[in-house]
């Protein structure tokens, strides 16, 4: 057998493929095709969602406005118990009534509401799933800092926009070691904690944490992802590591809950200072996407001396799949930490190479249950 017949033979299908795409692209743009498309009863249904699509690309903007001003006007939350007279619920704007029902049907039509019987409004699923996590209003919310950003995207893509509303938001994204404090650092350190519920769950069933012993979080925020720790895993030792600010905000909010010695809380700068040792394993739960390469690996290999040979380390945040674009990492995440001024998704074998860098070897990257908001790579200290 000829050995360049498997190498070649993948370069013929591609080339197949390539051009039967490109026969597929000339076909749809063509006017006479899309009309006809359009009312052959075999394909008609399929040019409507596609124009849907396309419809959709274009009013993207215009829908996460309509979602910004429900989650604002607590409309979502009017009916969480239940459905609410249509007229009741356009008073209870304090919008005028012309504009207010223009919300509730522009809401209705997105899905966040649904008409019911006898002229009242409940929770569409789209709503209902907003509601159950507050996580995600916290975050629509916060969107109003990054669509003031995005107004320009082309000025943002081509380095023509100073210093931008995510950058100031997020104060160690410049990348200097200049302290983080006081409000600034509680600010974000909410947004994160509000977030950090949606997630904390699908980490720990991808990776339970049973076999060790005692556990760090770097960059922990106010407990979020430990308290759910704390709950699954009670006999496992806790450590907490943030900026001072941050730890001092994480004990007043564990006092809150009852849980005031269950974590043990460190202050600190991981951009400059020692962490803890002690730990058999230690985790990094949407940290390292928020960095560029060179810092990433100075984090990195602060928590390799950090740690004992045979100690695992968690990485848990929005990863890019590669080839196959995702929407939340290569879209949304992409394009924010773009605004941001640091950082990006990075897919598995680029923090597989940085942890081989950094000192870590024996990585895998178990499957979690929704990896669209978090995915999970696990290494271990060599």
């Amino acid at each position: 057998m000829d050995h360049g017949e498997p190498s070649s033979r993948p370069h013929v299908l591609d080339a197949i493929r390539d051009r039967l795409l490109t026969l597929r692209d000339r076909l749809l743009m063509d006017p006479g095709f899309q009309r006809w498309a359009a009312r052959f009863p075999l394909t008609k249904s399929v040019a409507r969602r596609q124009a849907q699509a396309s419809f959709d690309l274009c009013a993207g903007f215009i829908y996460s406005q309509v979602l910004f001003a429900c989650v604002s006007l607590g409309v979502l939350e009017r009916a969480r118990y239940g459905a609410i007279v249509d007229k009741d619920l356009v008073e209870a704007l304090g919008l005028p009534p012309a504009r207010g029902q223009m919300l509730v049907n522009a809401a209705i039509a997105l899905g966040l509401l649904e008409r019911r019987s006898r002229g009242r409004i409940g929770l569409g699923m789209s709503g209902a799933a907003i509601v159950a996590n507050p996580g995600i209003s916290a975050m629509v919310k916060h969107h109003g800092v990054v669509y003031r950003d995005l107004a320009d995207p082309v000025a943002l893509l081509a380095g023509r926009v100073g210093s931008t509303a995510l950058e100031r938001f997020w104060p160690y994204a410049d990348g200097a070691n200049d302290p983080v404090c006081g409000e600034d650092a509680i600010q974000y350190s909410n947004l994160m904690s509000m977030s950090q519920v949606l997630i904390s769950d699908d980490i720990l069933d991808a990776y339970p944490l049973g076999q060790h012993r005692r556990m760090l979080d770097v960059g922990g925020g106010d407990g979020t992802f430990l308290r759910a720790v704390a709950r699954r895993h009670p006999g496992l030792g806790l450590s907490l590591f943030d900026l001072p600010a941050v730890v001092q905000h994480a004990s007043e909010r564990l006092r809150e809950l009852g849980m005031a010695g269950r974590i043990d809380l460190v202050g600190g700068d991981f951009r400059c200072d020692d962490l803890p040792i002690g730990n058999d394993f230690v985790s990094l739960v949407r940290v390292i996407h928020d960095h560029d390469d060179d810092r990433v690996l100075d984090i990195l290999r602060r928590v390799r001396r950090a740690m004992e040979v045979g100690g695992n380390l968690l990485l848990a945040e929005p990863m890019s799949v590669g080839r196959c674009a995702a929407r939340v990492t290569d879209v949304y995440f992409a394009f924010y930490l773009l605004a941001m001024g640091s950082g990006r998704p990075r897919t598995v074998e680029e923090l597989s190479t940085l942890l081989r860098l950094s000192g870590f070897g024996n990585i895998r990257a178990p499957q979690s249950s929704r990896p669209m908001l978090v995915s999970v790579v696990i290494a271990e200290a060599i």
